[in-house]
């Protein structure tokens, strides 16, 4: 038999071969399990070290990139290196005017959760790679692209995709950033007509190592399950896969809020503070032209709904940061010496022994975790807010009363509280809560679900009677704090709140006695998807939108040292006669 000829370049492989071992191609299987845990491990990384990359290793990933599979073996891509620290400076200027934009077209809640993602690390990576697509041949002239002539761009998005998988292999991060006026980028690069860009990427040694997908981690988004994009055939007609959520959706019409009568005598156009005016009236009208230094009043406590799995932290956090508060170390503890406020430290359920230097308020019978059971009995919660009323009473003579909370898993509790006390359904007030993920989110919103209806069981259908609510469904720091509002209430002191939890409480007080409302200032809005509901409910315009997220009645302290600079500035102004 004669020997088949053998080619020196190219496929040496025989038909007879192939039809032996049709899975002969395959690498071996450590080589294979590399590759898939590299796809799975890619990341959209925005946080870099400025530590530079050997030349070697940026060519490798180049060239890699260079590999990827084009229609018509044409190679559109181009990669322009910026290395250049004046032209990032200027990339980075765009993108962060474009962000802003993008924000400006959602609704409020999904704008500030926007705004509180860090989209781009086009300053802190040492090297931007912008892709760009050159198409100033005819698409007729490309094989493949007559009839799909977007087939260059596809071409280019896979060299992307090999650029990011050769990165992750190296341990380089790669962040894709598209938040340009395609535009404004190809002049900053100098691009001629016909080369377009397919957005800027950062590439350097991250400064983060993220174990999951960032938009997912921060809740913005999920993967589907497979079984939801793959579909076998063709397109089904009865029950078609949904479409993709879109996050660029229109904002409600907003509430026209009607401006204050200005202080007519002094020398300045009316309404000149904006929203601290009102609330410099409405601390005047207490009888206060200036705050004496105050008292921040933080409150604690466990959640045996932690146990359900709706936190991304251990309980026993609860207990840290209360003992660092003792120790005047916590966040909210030098937020208060930095605004002259004392601190009045309230153990109201945090498992362990007693903390030196605070107060301790705690439940006698047991407590639930809201899907099985209340959350408090009536007699306890009865018990905290008397607590509370003598405390805040005694606090509130002294001078304004500004409140902080602490407590792994409270945000679930005043999500349940919330939808009770507003009678709103759960996913219009579940949030993420600290550090949460999209699948903590969702069994919170199960969490809360399940409360609710447990507890209109249990209670006989409604809830809005505040008292019923609160054991039901809130916190015994919730009912200690609700206590505070209503003792420094009667003292006609001023109360400054801080994030959900605090309004909440505010909102229990408010719905016992309506005349609290008039001394209630809200400190700061939050991160929490409830809280801006919440104080509509109260009647409170946010002095603060920082979208503080520390709790421990930071926002609270900062709005404070705020408010006491409008009483100062009010008081000094000059007057004109009339």
């Amino acid at each position: 038999m004669w020997q088949r000829p053998v080619p020196l370049v190219g496929d040496v492989s025989a038909a007879s071969q192939r039809a032996a071992d049709p899975q002969g191609w395959a690498f071996p299987p450590e080589q294979r399990e590399a590759l898939y845990a590299v796809m799975d491990a890619r990341r959209d990384v925005r946080r870099f070290r400025p530590d530079p990359v050997p030349a070697e290793v940026l060519e490798r990933v180049l060239t890699a990139a260079h590999r990827a599979p084009s229609v018509g073996h044409s190679q559109p891509w181009r990669f322009v290196v910026v290395r250049d620290a004046a032209a990032r400076e200027r990339a980075a200027l765009m993108a962060d005017r474009e962000r802003l934009r993008q924000a400006a077209k959602l609704a409020p809640d999904a704008a500030r959760r926007l705004l509180d993602l860090q989209l781009e690390g086009i300053r802190e990576a040492p090297y931007g790679v912008v892709v760009c697509c050159d198409r100033r041949t005819a698409a007729a002239g490309v094989l493949g692209r007559a009839t799909f002539p977007d087939a260059d761009l596809w071409s280019c998005a896979c060299a992307i995709q090999n650029l990011w998988l050769a990165a992750r292999a190296e341990g380089l991060g790669l962040g894709w950033v598209t938040l340009f006026d395609p535009a404004e980028l190809a002049e900053l690069l100098g691009l001629p007509d016909g080369v377009v860009t397919l957005g800027w990427l950062c590439l350097g040694w991250p400064d983060e190592r993220p174990p999951e997908p960032g938009l997912q981690r921060a809740g913005w988004s999920r993967r589907l399950p497979l079984s939801e994009v793959v579909v076998e055939d063709r397109w089904p007609a009865a029950e078609a896969p949904s479409a993709p959520v879109s996050h660029l959706r229109a904002p409600d019409q907003a509430a026209v809020v009607t401006a204050r009568d200005a202080a007519d005598r002094l020398l300045t156009p009316p309404s000149s503070l904006g929203v601290l005016d009102r609330t410099v009236d409405k601390v005047v009208a207490l009888g206060h032209r200036e705050l004496a230094p105050g008292t921040l009043v933080l409150a604690a406590a466990d959640h045996p709904v932690a146990g359900l799995g709706v936190s991304a932290y251990p309980t026993e956090v609860t207990r840290e940061i209360l003992a660092a508060a003792a120790a005047g170390e916590a966040m909210g503890a030098t937020a208060a010496r930095a605004a002259g406020l004392a601190l009045e430290l309230v153990d109201a359920g945090v498992s362990g022994p007693s903390v030196a230097g605070v107060t301790r308020l705690t439940c006698q019978d047991p407590r639930g975790d809201l899907a099985g059971a209340d959350a408090m009995s009536v007699r306890d919660t009865e018990y905290l807010m008397a607590a509370g009323r003598e405390l805040g009473g005694n606090l509130g003579v002294r001078g304004p009363v500004a409140l902080g909370e602490v407590g792994v898993a409270n945000t679930t509790v005043a999500a349940a509280l919330a939808a009770a006390l507003l009678e709103v359904e759960p996913h219009a007030v579940v949030g993420l809560g600290a550090g949460a993920d999209s699948a903590i989110l969702e069994r919170k919103r199960a969490v809360v679900d399940e409360a609710l209806r447990r507890a209109r069981r249990t209670h006989g259908g409604t809830l809005r009677d505040p008292m019923v609510a609160l054991a039901a469904l809130g916190g015994p720091e919730v009912a200690v704090l609700a206590g505070v509002v209503l003792g420094a209430a009667a003292a006609r002191s001023v109360v400054v709140l801080d994030g959900l939890v605090t309004s909440l409480a505010a909102l229990v007080a408010v719905e016992i006695e309506p005349a609290v409302a008039a001394c209630l200032v809200a400190g700061q809005r939050s991160r929490e998807r409830a809280h801006e509901l919440v104080l509509t409910q109260l009647g409170c315009e946010p002095l603060l939108d920082l979208r503080i997220r520390a709790g421990e009645g930071v926002g609270a302290c900062l709005a404070t040292t705020v408010l006491r600079q409008a009483l100062a500035i009010r008081a000094t102004t000059a007057r004109v006669n009339y």
